[in-house]
């Protein structure tokens, strides 16, 4: 899927300042959407907002 413009991308902000390392996110009110911030253009991962936020539960989890 080619990343749509119109999306509002933002960067984690655990993200550390060198740009080597970091994914972008972008949500709507029924997807969230992930890409390669050092590759605008390139693929994009769509999770629906049930797998979003059990990826979420699971990273923030001690």
């Amino acid at each position: 899927m080619a990343a749509p413009s119109t999306y509002q991308w933002f960067k984690s902000s655990y993200s550390g300042g060198s740009g080597t390392e970091c994914v972008e996110c972008a949500l709507t009110v029924d997807e969230a959407f992930v890409r390669d911030s050092k590759c605008e253009a390139g693929p994009v991962v769509a999770l629906g907002s049930g797998a979003w936020r059990a990826f979420l539960d699971g990273a923030l989890e001690p």
